[in-house]
């Protein structure tokens, strides 16, 4: 090579090396450190009750590629099992061979992407190798269970409820879909500038035989430091039974508002080009519900098909059984000599619905057992639990984390190990001391 004639690599090329170099590293960082534990666990251990019998390897899939780690094996006197000390230790005994992040990372793109080939291919686009299956996941996910919470404290004496259903399909020749009733518990607004979100927001899904709102409130006592008779509710949804039912489960503790984006579609698809329209937008608008009545009957018999009349019939027959339910509920609040301050229209339940369609519409067709698995995993990414899988938690939604800071002298062995791995790796660092990349590598923390 002549000199100043340096071919010098693109960015995406240097990148790559890069990374590949840090995956290689990576894994030789953490071999030398699972097996230097692994020798430290054979020293300390209790010599007459476990029995050194030999090593064997196990390979780990990381998020940096293969790992292969040479452990002892032993015979544990007392139960006559058979164990692998450092597997018992890191909480990775009988697991399998894929990591607890590569697991997490994966449950995570399954719950809030598209699909489990999409998990996939995005986890193998980033690391540069095929990580882990779609049915692989699939599997995992199967396996997961939400840890509930602590009872969260309830701030003020109303919580508002928006539910709705969620029409899914179920796979199998000649079975039926399925509706998944599901309600949304906040405490209020707040408000960031612009923007508003529900505080201390939650997820509540419909399982098993018993009454909705009997499961419902059955949450409500285990999920809220909720009293019924202290706390009053306000429930917005639309008029299918099983929603209107709260009135009579929860009569006077409750407030039913009919959900007033379906009741202002319904009005919109009928009399878009009516003479009226404007006028029943503005009774509904005023929470004048005696004005929009009055203005939908008048408007009976003035539309063009007869289907519209049907529907117009059947909207007509709905509101009028409960027309307290187009009302404002801070109304309804101040009677009960509670203040209303800062309180809002309710009409979330839209937003609520589209994330889980998202995700379990769009053509899919699902198992009992797969929808169930995902539902859970979709309400504990909404609600930050954590979830309990196969190896381990998945917990990186998560406000808070449990885990304990891992000991000092641990993070210094790391570090230590992580700089003489490296230096090896690094041939750069071997060759000439006045070439840039070199001056630079050497400012590097660790050298």
């Amino acid at each position: 090579m002549q000199k100043n004639n340096t071919v010098y690599p693109n960015l995406k090329q240097i990148e790559q090396l890069v990374w590949r170099q840090l995956q290689e590293t990576f894994s030789k960082v953490m071999k030398t450190l699972l097996e230097d534990m692994d020798k430290q666990i054979a020293e300390e251990r209790n010599k007459k009750r476990y029995r050194l019998l030999d090593k064997r390897t196990t390979t780990i899939i990381s998020l940096f590629g293969e790992i292969k780690v040479k452990r002892n094996y032993y015979r544990d006197r007392e139960k006559g099992e058979y164990v692998y000390l450092l597997d018992r230790s890191l909480e990775f005994e009988g697991t399998g061979s894929f990591s607890p992040l590569i697991e997490e990372a994966a449950l995570e793109l399954a719950i809030t992407g598209p699909s489990y080939r999409k998990a996939e291919h995005t986890l193998e686009t980033l690391l540069g190798y095929r990580v882990i299956s779609h049915e692989a996941i699939r599997q995992h996910l199967l396996q997961i269970e939400s840890i509930p919470k602590e009872r969260q404290p309830v701030n003020y004496p109303v919580l508002f409820v928006e539910v709705d259903g969620l029409y899914v399909k179920r796979q199998g020749k000649g079975k039926r879909g399925k509706e998944e009733k599901i309600a949304a518990v906040h405490q209020g607004w707040e408000i960031n500038g612009k923007r508003v979100s529900l505080k201390d927001k939650r997820h509540f899904i419909h399982r098993g035989n018993q009454p909705f709102w009997e499961a419902f409130e059955d949450f409500l006592i285990e999920n809220f430091e909720y009293d019924p008779t202290v706390h009053k509710l306000v429930i917005n949804g639309d008029g299918a039974g099983w929603i209107t039912a709260c009135r009579d489960h929860f009569k006077g503790r409750a407030f039913f508002s009919i959900d007033r984006f379906h009741v202002a579609r319904d009005i919109r698809s009928l009399f878009r080009k009516h003479p009226r329209y404007r006028q029943m937008q503005k009774a509904l608008a005023s929470y004048d519900s005696q004005k929009l009545l009055t203005e939908l009957n008048s408007a009976v018999g003035t539309l063009e098909t007869e289907d519209q009349e049907e529907r117009l019939d059947q909207l007509i027959r709905q509101l009028e059984k409960y027309p307290e339910a187009l009302g404002d509920y801070r109304k309804w609040l101040q009677e009960q000599g509670i203040d209303t301050k800062g309180m809002r229209p309710m009409g979330s339940a839209e937003g609520t619905m589209s994330v889980f369609a998202k995700r379990l519409k769009n053509g899919r067709s699902w198992v009992e057992k797969g929808v169930s698995a995902m539902i859970t995993g979709l309400v504990a990414f909404l609600d930050n639990l954590a979830l309990k899988t196969l190896f381990g938690k998945v917990e990186g939604w998560t406000e808070t984390k449990e885990e304990k800071n891992p000991p000092k002298h641990y993070v210094e062995k790391v570090t230590s190990t992580i700089g003489e791995v490296t230096r090896d790796n690094l041939l750069y660092l071997k060759g000439k001391a006045n070439i840039p990349v070199y001056k630079t590598l050497k400012e590097l923390a660790g050298f």
